[in-house]
């Protein structure tokens, strides 16, 4: 289990990051950082992404911790199994995806089952044009879906390379 310390190390840093900001940030008041462009804000998402079912009621919250629970245990092992599986294991790009997946969805699970809402703090913006509020575990399940993207591509050459070689 080569990267899980990379899994560790998003949790750690997203629920670090997420008691800073509800320790300095007051609800909904942005702190600018980069005028025009980045805000650190303070918010709270009982939805998925982009408050998805944020209105439901409450019911929602047993659904996401149940859902995240099970995709974490699905992430795991997957990552498990790829580290023993010889054509794999010198996938680094896969294991890496994963590896931040499962931090990333583990980070905002913590919150969930906590709290039933999630603490999003990052503000990116232009003009008038907000993109929704996000944070560490939202970050790194972009990355790691960005590069599991990445590496399906790289996957889908090295198997044309392989025929061609044949």
């Amino acid at each position: 289990m080569k990267w899980l310390w990379l899994s560790a190390l998003t949790i750690i840093l997203d629920q670090l990051t997420k008691y800073i900001a509800e320790a300095e940030l007051v609800l909904h008041n942005p702190v600018s950082i980069i005028p025009g462009f980045f805000n650190f804000t303070l918010m709270y998402n009982k939805g998925a992404a982009f408050s998805f079912l944020s209105d439901a009621g409450g019911w929602q919250r047993v659904l996401f911790v149940g859902l995240s629970t099970v995709i974490s245990i699905f992430l795991f092992f997957w990552l498990k199994q790829i580290t023993k599986d010889d054509d794999q294991k010198d996938n680094k790009i896969l294991q890496i995806a994963i590896a931040f997946i499962l931090g990333g969805a583990i980070g905002n699970l913590i919150d969930r089952a906590l709290t039933g809402e999630v603490v999003d703090f990052i503000q990116v913006y232009y003009a008038a044009y907000y993109f929704p509020a996000f944070n560490i575990a939202d970050s790194a399940i972009t990355v790691g879906a960005g590069l599991l993207i990445l590496d399906m591509f790289l996957e889908t050459k090295r198997g044309k390379t392989i025929k061609n070689e044949k």
